[in-house]
Parts: C-alpha cells; sequence; structure tokens
C-alpha cells in the first residue's frame, strides 16, 4: 500500500510518462498582424490559447496524443494603455477626457506586471505556446525572452541588459542613465502562454510621460530611433527577433499561415 509520498510519486512519474508519450511540437504558427487594436488582438490571444487547452484535456481525458499547437503574433497597436492584473492604477496620470484627446484607449488586463504603453513604430510580440513542447519553467521563459531581445540589439551594438527584479530588456543598468527599451508581461494557464513583450523600435516616446513605466518611478524609457539616431526597418528587427528565438527556443521552424 502506498503512503502519500509513493502516492504523490505514483502521481509524478505518471505526468512525466504521460509527457514523453505526447507528440512534441516544436513549429510555430508565425502571425504578422500589423495595425491591430488591443482588445480584438487580446481575444484573439484568448481564443488561441484557450484552442490549445482544450486539446491538452481532451488528451488528457482521453489518454489521446494529438499535437498542440503554437504560435507567434506579430502586431502594432494604436496608441493603448494596458495595466496588469495586479498593476496600480494610480501609475496612470491622465483621466478618461485626456485619453481621448491623445486619441488613446486603456484596459486593465490578465497579464502580469504593472501599466505599459503600446504604440505605432513599436513591435509587440506575443508568442502563444504549450510550454510543454518546449519546457516546463516560466522563470526560464521570461529569461529566454529578455535574452531573445538582448541577442537582437547586439545586432545594433546596442548593449541591452537585465535589471535584477525587474523583467524586461535595459540599457545602462546600475547608472543614473539607466533606459527601458522593451517591456515584457505574459500570462500562463497549463503551461500556455499569452501576452509577451513590446519591443521600442520607431516609438513615439511622449506617450510613456503620461504613465509611471511599469510602476517603476525614476527611470526612463528609449527607442532604438532614439539610441542609433535614426528610424529602423521594423521588418528587419522582426526578422532578426524570429532568428534569436527560434535558436534560444530550439523552433523546428516558423511556418507563415496568413
Amino acid at each position: 500500500m502506498l503512503d502519500k509520498k509513493g502516492l504523490s510519486s505514483a502521481s509524478n512519474i505518471t505526468k512525466y510518462l504521460y509527457l514523453l508519450s505526447m507528440d512534441s511540437n516544436k513549429k510555430i504558427s508565425l502571425r504578422d498582424l500589423g495595425l491591430r487594436d488591443y482588445k480584438h488582438i487580446w481575444e484573439y490571444q484568448t481564443s488561441l490559447l484557450d484552442g490549445i487547452i482544450a486539446i491538452k484535456r481532451h488528451n488528457r481525458k482521453e489518454s489521446t496524443h494529438k499535437p498542440t499547437s503554437n504560435y507567434f503574433l506579430f502586431v502594432e497597436h494604436p496608441h493603448v494603455y494596458t495595466l496588469g492584473k495586479s498593476g496600480d492604477l494610480s501609475n496612470l496620470l491622465i483621466n478618461e477626457q485626456q485619453l481621448k484627446e491623445k486619441k488613446a484607449t486603456y484596459y486593465k488586463i490578465n497579464r502580469g506586471g504593472d501599466i505599459t504603453y503600446h504604440g505605432p513604430g513599436q513591435i509587440v510580440g506575443y508568442p502563444i505556446l504549450d510550454l510543454e513542447n518546449f519546457f516546463t519553467d516560466i522563470h526560464k521563459y521570461l529569461r529566454l525572452l529578455e535574452e531573445v531581445i538582448i541577442r537582437t540589439l547586439a545586432e545594433y551594438g546596442i548593449k541591452g541588459e537585465r535589471s535584477k527584479g525587474e523583467t524586461g530588456v535595459w540599457i545602462d543598468t546600475g547608472t543614473p542613465f539607466v533606459r527601458k527599451i522593451c517591456a515584457m508581461g505574459i500570462r500562463s494557464s497549463r503551461w500556455v502562454t499569452m501576452h509577451g513583450f513590446a519591443l521600442n523600435v520607431n516609438t513615439n516616446l511622449g506617450y510613456f510621460d503620461h504613465i509611471i513605466p511599469c510602476g517603476i518611478k525614476g527611470k526612463a524609457v528609449t527607442s532604438l530611433e532614439v539610441e542609433l539616431g535614426k528610424k529602423i526597418n521594423l521588418n528587419e528587427v522582426k526578422s532578426k527577433i524570429l532568428i534569436h528565438f527560434k535558436d534560444l527556443f530550439d523552433v523546428e521552424a516558423f511556418e507563415s499561415d496568413i
């Protein structure tokens, strides 16, 4: 007869054997959606996540082995401020009328992190992955996302860095001139991810003046355009991001399906 420890071990072994029996899918469907409304893409992400979870539930219930899909969405959003589930609304420094004057919208959403801004000229990436196809470690997932951006910035001669206790990618950490170039915030359910990163490329940084970015006071934001003194081709940056993502996540292939 098994004791509680034995039951736990048996459960873990069963889970391990189940995962081994699954056909891991390391291909990712790539969808570049252009300039799209934030709420619409939030709902779209949710539908993709829910579809993956439905397959995983069916596999567990019926002991089937249908592979789960993975997606990578590139998008730009019209001016919008989003506040994470544990964020502080006081970090939004303008009221509803001022939002309208700025032609911006605001949403309280279900990712981690505090407040951030999305807008034209910014590359937003939403990897919607079943991490059981890759690895089951959220900390590792976030660090690899940061590494993708750090390696991309290096191709432009920019030293991107991590800041202890602060997710995202920064420049000149540990100095009075520290500034953030890429924000990150995710949600995960049953090892399926959504939301992702926002890299400032040719972004109008004036919109950050109306928030305390990520709820962190006293630190500036920047962009590739500001750092390099010229506008950068967004498609060129996206291509570099995909190369490093493929390498770091051991992706078999990106498949463009729209």
